[in-house]
């Protein structure tokens, strides 16, 4: 993406194949900060504690993680041990899974003295696959705009939620992807931002990236969206995924059943971009086989803003001593998604069309 004429990834990695250099995304959007990662723990440390987040992204950069333990130590326990810390950052996103064991795959096979050099390619190539992935979800996923465009006045109205844009990945993004490909196309696009709460992705990431690509858009509450799809608002929703289960059920950000539901009940088309990295052959039903993360109490409890002064402080929202809880994710069942956006092209949130979808994933 262009970030103020300059051509930016949330990820990047050093020349000298020391280092990858991240946007901290913890400071967005008041501040545009970057982090140089020079370990296996220090990236353990961004995904955990959420300086990058996105499935994918964070699929790439533990690949990343790895290819620095190699450059340190390749032999197979540190790499083990290396692989195990980093898969503990992230229990959700599936991705993060995905290219770890793609990595332990390719280099344990190998001699020592043959792993960091090897480390480091590797992780090129999953950081450009997920480049192109998302070129794909965006050009299967543009007729869908396209269609709405075609027998409407006016913008097409796109719901999406939480952040699946190029910031949750290595670029382009997957929610996003056919968005910016109409926009790049001509196509009159305005977007709904959920604010997403409670750690605002939507309004602070989603909202911000949109404005940099000059795509319209309009930061909503959480609990608006039903509201704007009774009244004829949303065309239709698109968001991303965490991980889909063998039968199409697909856990997402926390919020993203409650607007599929309202969108099934308003006829709203409700897409799912999944790039085949987030399928998880291993659990069918994704209610119940889906581990759900919960994160710190305090990003319900507290918000950061900046003032008008230009200082980012943090305030408290709750009474002193009111207890919060803050599930990071829910599942949406299959039957609520109009359509898989996949590099595949779209596909039935079944398990019959997943199963042949499973063949062709990495």
């Amino acid at each position: 993406m262009i970030v103020g004429g300059v051509p930016l990834r949330p990820l990047v990695a050093a020349p000298e194949r020391d280092a990858v250099v991240v946007i901290d995304q913890r400071a967005l959007p008041h501040r545009l900060r970057f982090e140089r990662l020079t370990s296996a723990q220090d990236v353990h440390t961004a995904i955990r504690d959420m300086w990058l987040r996105g499935a994918p992204l964070i699929g790439a950069a533990a690949a990343y993680g790895l290819a620095l333990q190699a450059r340190a130590d390749a032999s197979d326990a540190a790499m083990e041990a290396a692989a195990a810390q980093l898969l503990s950052a992230r229990p959700t996103a599936v991705n993060l899974a995905w290219a770890l064991q793609r990595m332990r795959r390719h280099l344990l096979a190998l001699p020592q003295e043959l792993r960091a050099r090897a480390a480091w390619d590797e992780a090129g190539a999953i950081a450009e696959e997920d480049v192109r992935v998302n070129a794909a979800i965006g050009r299967h996923g543009l007729p869908l705009l396209q269609a709405v465009a075609a027998r409407k006045v006016g913008p097409v109205n796109v719901l999406t939620h939480c952040n699946a844009g190029w910031l949750a990945t290595v670029d382009r993004g997957t929610a996003t992807a056919p968005i910016y490909q109409a926009h790049a196309a001509g196509v009159a696009v305005h977007v709904w931002v959920d604010e997403t709460r409670p750690r605002n992705q939507g309004a602070s990431l989603t909202a911000w990236e949109l404005g940099q690509a000059g795509v319209p858009h309009t930061v909503i509450a959480d609990n608006a969206g039903g509201h704007l799809m009774q009244h004829g608002q949303v065309d239709l929703a698109i968001v991303g995924c965490d991980r889909v289960s063998a039968h199409g059920d697909v856990c997402n950000k926390i919020g993203t059943y409650l607007k599929a539901l309202a969108a099934r009940d308003n006829g709203v088309p409700f897409y799912v971009a999944m790039p085949t990295s987030t399928l998880d052959q291993s659990v069918t039903d994704g209610v119940a086989g889906i581990a759900i993360e919960e994160r710190s109490a305090r990003e319900v409890t507290h918000v950061a803003g900046r003032t008008a002064a230009g200082e980012v402080v943090e305030v408290q929202l709750v009474p002193d001593g009111s207890p919060a809880a803050n599930p990071a994710f829910d599942v949406t069942p299959a039957r609520l998604v109009t359509a898989l956006i996949t590099e595949h092209g779209l596909i039935a949130a079944t398990p019959e069309a997943i199963a042949l979808l499973g063949a062709a994933a990495p």
